[in-house]
């Protein structure tokens, strides 16, 4: 098994652990507990496509003749 593979399941696994733990410690239920820790992460999927896709769009913007790579750099020079 590659070893981007390998570590990307033990951190799932460790997400799942991490989800339930918390979730049943708020909860006191093993059902509600292991369906928040299998829903968190598909919903964090979810959100993690649009926040990707946010930072193409501001990549995007910021690649204009002139204008700096760096959003950081890009204010400082901008207000300095």
């Amino acid at each position: 098994m590659p070893r981007d593979l390998l570590k990307t399941f033990t951190y799932l696994s460790i997400h799942l652990i991490v989800g339930f733990s918390v979730a049943y410690a708020f909860t006191g239920s093993v059902g509600l507990a292991g369906g928040i820790a299998l829903i968190e992460p598909c919903i964090n999927a979810v959100a993690f496509f649009f926040h990707e896709k946010a930072w193409k769009r501001a990549d995007a913007r910021a690649i204009r003749p002139g204008a700096t790579r760096d959003p950081f750099l890009r204010d400082a020079v901008a207000h300095g």
